[in-house]
């Protein structure tokens, strides 16, 4: 099977490093910052610029910018630079009045220029004169000109500690402190135009989160996303998203976070929070009178969050607050804030981000379940006999319980003398749809629960609405009879972030109804709940219920055991691939003419070009060969490529790297994320160890700056290669190829050293 480019979806979003033709693949080899990794870079000496906390920093180009704050006795408003370059500090060139010295105001960049909007003024030496600002200062990096913007018209009341941001030409200010209240109000103001400016007000609607300031702002996907802060009592770690386009915000629930997942980070304020790519990632802060210096990331695409694992050479920051970051390129600066005992910091530390795309693998099968090609199993629901298709793979994968009855399904099949063939080996075009009969489910929660089995998630509930509450309800009792206690714990987690008083009694009465006693949840707000109609038409064993559980509540049950949290998709697919889902293959993938037994769906789930090949042009005999272009893998890197397929994984010997760089172009694969994995694979995992195998690897793949790169490790390590097993099992022509990079690389001297011991 030689797949060529043209295979590719137009819709796969690719990085084309590699020419059309493959004659040679060039990787750009080069320098490579170990990702996840902190490092400190020189700190700002005290003749630049004092130690701070409560400042800003921008990026602009090459550079970070570091304006005003505090250095423990007075404000500042020098400007300070950084050039990320030479890791050197200097101040910047300045022109014109600066602001006023402040701490706790805002810097954004637009265009060519910075501009920073209100803070906290007056001498903090001598608390005098102290006071919020409303003025708005642009400073052009250009020039070094500062100039104050003068703004007819309404102005936003004066604040510090508020969130500011850039967002399609205008600049957004949001909430902060008056010097009385925390605010929680929205202006914005043109960049475009000085002349012309004037601030506007912002009508916001949804989910506005409480006043609140001391919280940072970042902008992705076009919105704007707003975490933790000060909020007095009402201090929460709720992430709120802004949509600029309808001023509408947003609570992300974090409910559907199951339990054993990374909970989000701890309240706090003094923080920062900075986008790059699909994420934003939180740093610092105070959180409950500590001072943590774990980095979390949030994926916006997935909303999950994790903490971020730094590499073991980092040099990690320690915990801080009221310190501030920028992004350049693909790294985060953070630099100053106030760290233990009070103490000012003058630091500078860089965080490299790892820019791999995203893993595609549930949504690959979500839109295998959304799309219902290549179904080969139908099941029956309900006395309505409703029917609702699906994939063999992906449930005897998920459901021990489906898997169960998939098979005594297919042994009734097979005992009808028509359809006497073997099930792993009939051909697609020829299988009969597989009918499965489930009498205790009925359609809808069960389409509910499918959806989980192909993607590891149930969409949340609209809230407060009965009828979506009571389908997960039913959900929740298919979860229970089905033994995916996964499932379980997403519903039972949806319910309680559902239930209100307007619709806990029908809540409960569905419980009752299903049998579902850990269900009624009525013991709080007991006094509203009585009062209302719908508790006078309760059955009155209910209402006795209701009432004894008042009186008397059920003692509650704690156990030191770990919660069962079930197995993942990635868990099940890697379970199944290595033998669990032997007897359901349908499908031979011939390398090299060795025939590996695989499955059809998963197949054309995560690749364009399998799926094309099963829609239009599928072998009669169910047999495909396997190539990459021209060139046929090594069975060990076709393995790796499998585990790739099939759950995701990038976790592969350097060499296999080699053969699998191109095969997202190949085979069509969603992103071309396997391709970065194997970059770094190879730009990293490189010894002396392993560098005959990926010299092997390079040479069949025409990957000539690999093959280059290790040959140059060869002649500089030739003592300790030469002693390697597998130097003699090299082909003739690489060790020709050896023998020649040592020649060129032997100096006169050396040669004549050599001659006068012969």
């Amino acid at each position: 099977m030689s797949c060529k480019s043209t295979k590719v979806a137009p819709s796969v979003d690719f990085d084309h490093s590699c020419s059309d033709s493959v004659e040679y693949l060039t990787l750009n080899f080069g320098p490579f910052e170990t990702v996840h990794r902190w490092r400190r870079l020189p700190p700002c000496d005290e003749f630049v610029g004092a130690r701070r906390s409560k400042h800003t920093v921008v990026a602009y180009r090459d550079a970070i910018y570091v304006f005003g704050g505090d250095n423990g006795k007075n404000m500042l408003n020098d400007l300070l630079r950084f050039d990320v370059k030479d890791c050197s500090w200097c101040r910047a060139f300045t022109t014109g009045t600066p602001p006023a010295p402040r701490y706790h105001h805002s810097a954004v960049v637009y265009g060519s220029s910075m501009f920073v909007f209100g803070g906290y003024t007056g001498d903090i030496y001598s608390n005098s004169n102290l006071k919020n600002k409303n003025d708005l200062f642009e400073y052009k990096f250009a020039t070094g000109q500062w100039t104050e913007w003068k703004v007819e018209g309404s102005l936003p009341v004066a604040r510090s500690a508020h969130g500011a941001t850039v967002y399609s030409d205008k600049l957004w200010i949001f909430a902060g402190y008056d010097g009385n209240a925390r605010l929680n109000d929205m202006w914005t103001i043109s960049l475009q135009d000085r002349e012309h400016a004037c601030w506007e007000e912002i009508d916001q609607s949804g989910e506005i989160p409480p006043s609140c300031c001391n919280f940072p702002v970042a902008v992705c996907r076009d919105k704007m996303f707003v975490f933790s802060g000060q909020s007095g009592a009402k201090i929460t770690n709720n992430l709120f998203q802004f949509e600029f386009k309808g001023h509408m915000w947003t609570r992300i629930p974090t409910e559907h976070l199951l339990r054993g997942s990374p909970p989000p980070p701890q309240r706090r304020y003094g923080h920062t929070m900075v986008a790059f790519d699909r994420h934003l990632y939180v740093f610092g802060g105070a959180a409950d009178n500590t001072l943590p210096n774990e980095l979390h990331c949030y994926d916006v695409d997935s909303q999950s969050w994790e903490v971020i694992h730094p590499s073991l050479d980092s040099e990690m920051p320690s915990g801080r607050l009221f310190h501030a970051a920028a992004v350049i390129q693909d790294a985060m600066y953070i630099f100053g804030g106030t760290v233990d005992n009070n103490v000012r910091s003058g630091e500078m530390y860089r965080f490299q981000f790892s820019c791999y795309p995203k893993c595609t693998l549930h949504e690959d099968y979500g839109k295998l379940w959304e799309n219902r090609q290549f179904c080969d199993v139908e099941f029956i629901l309900g006395e309505r006999e409703e029917r609702v298709l699906g994939h063999i793979a992906i449930v005897t994968a998920r459901c021990q319980w489906l898997r169960k009855k998939i098979l005594q399904a297919w042994d009734r099949q097979r005992q009808e003398p028509q359809l006497d063939i073997p099930a792993g080996n009939r051909p697609s075009g020829t299988q009969p749809m597989l009918e499965v009969s489930i009498r205790e489910a009925e359609a809808q929660p069960f389409e509910v629960l499918m959806q989980f089995l192909y993607t590891d998630k149930i969409q949340y509930p609209r809230r407060g609405h009965v009828q979506d509450v009571l389908l997960i309800m039913d959900v929740y009792k298919l979860a229970l009879s089905f033994k995916l206690s996964r499932l379980e714990q997403l519903c039972v987690q949806y319910i309680e972030a559902s239930v209100d008083l307007q619709n806990v009694l029908s809540v409960c009465e569905n419980a009752n109804k299903l049998q579902l006693d850990q269900l009624k949840v009525t013991e709080s707000h007991f006094n509203q709940v009585i009062m209302t109609k719908e508790f006078e038409r309760l059955s009155t064993p209910l209402i006795v219920e209701i009432v004894r559980r008042k009186q008397q509540p059920p003692p509650r049950l704690y156990s030191d055991q770990p919660v069962d949290i079930g197995t993942s998709l990635v868990q099940d697919m890697k379970a199944y691939l290595e033998g669990g889902g032997l007897e359901f293959c349908n499908i031979i993938l011939l390398l090299d003419g060795h025939p590996r037994p695989a499955h059809q769906a998963i197949l054309a789930a995560r690749s364009s070009y399998f799926e094309a090949m099963f829609r239009s042009f599928m072998p009669e005999d169910g047999q495909v060969n396997i190539s990459i272009g021209e060139m046929v893998p090594s069975k060990q890197a076709f393995e790796s490529m499998l585990r790739y397929i099939y759950y995701g994984d990038v976790n592969m010997p350097p060499e296999d790297s080699l053969y699998l760089f191109a095969a997202p172009y190949y085979y069509g694969f969603s992103n071309n994320r396997l391709q970065a994995y194997c970059k770094q694979n190879l730009e990293m995992n490189v010894t002396v160890e392993n560098v005959l195998q990926i010299l092997e690897a390079a040479d069949k793949t025409q990957a000539l700056d690999m093959k280059k790169h290790c040959l140059h490790i060869i002649v500089h390590q030739f003592i300790k290669v030469s002693k390697l097993p597998n130097l003699r099992s090299l082909s003739q022509l690489l060790l020709l190829d050896i023998i020649e990079s040592l020649a060129t690389h032997i100096s006169d001297k050396q040669c004549a050293e050599m001659g006068s011991d012969i």
